[in-house]
């Protein structure tokens, strides 16, 4: 049965990581976009870094960051993916020897957000997210889960307002290759609440489960 991945975005402490970790989730999220209040600096991104299996994705999301900072990300943590929310070109992204992932802004111009897409012949994958372009990712901001681009060939990740109570119910509006959550499974920006990690990884294997026979979530 094929499962929907989930990425955990905006960690910030050991405990939740080793928890993350447990739970088999597929992507573990490290910010370090400048306004980002879970914006980490590299010494903090390499401890947390260390504590990830070789089996889990380490995502280190920028925003606009310069070349340098990339490149001292990409040094000091070695991400597996970097994951890209501002106004770099494809060219940018792809500069780093990485795979790379690239946010689309769901919120406002949905026409624009598709257009977008083709910008960025180079991203391995997309991140569909609920605020609007400019904006920071992590608020929490819906968009109309119908609206998500299928692209085929390419994974793409359904973001913006997850929650264990709402996302069986995306997963089965958008059909989505993976699920993003930040604010959703946490007790404060940055710091996660244990029991809504394990209750979202919980809903989203209920909905799998459903797809599978045919029936849906409720």
């Amino acid at each position: 049965m094929p499962q929907t991945r989930i990425k955990f975005c905006g960690l910030t402490r050991s405990e939740d990581v080793r928890l993350a970790v447990e739970l088999g989730v597929d992507f573990i999220g490290l910010v370090f976009a400048p306004r980002s209040p879970r914006r980490l600096l590299l010494g903090q991104a390499r401890e947390l870094r260390e504590l990830v299996p070789e089996e889990i994705c380490v995502v280190a999301l920028a925003m606009d960051n310069d070349a340098g900072e990339v490149a001292a990300i990409v040094g000091h943590v070695r991400p597996d993916l970097l994951q890209f929310h501002g106004g770099e070109d494809d060219a940018f992204c792809a500069g780093f020897g990485l795979r790379y992932y690239k946010a689309i802004a769901m919120g406002g111009d949905s026409e624009g957000a598709h257009a977008a897409i083709a910008r960025y012949p180079s991203a391995s994958g997309f991140l569909f997210d609920g605020h609007a372009a400019g904006e920071q990712g992590g608020s929490g901001q819906r968009f109309d889960w119908r609206r998500m681009p299928s692209l085929g060939d390419r994974p793409c990740l359904l973001a913006g307002g997850l929650d264990a109570g709402n996302v069986g119910l995306a997963i089965r509006a958008a059909r989505p290759w993976g699920v993003d959550v930040s604010s959703g499974i946490e007790a404060a920006p940055g710091v996660k609440d244990g029991e809504k990690m394990r209750r979202f990884v919980e809903a989203v294997r209920v909905a799998d489960s459903l797809h599978a026979q045919g029936a849906h979530p409720a």
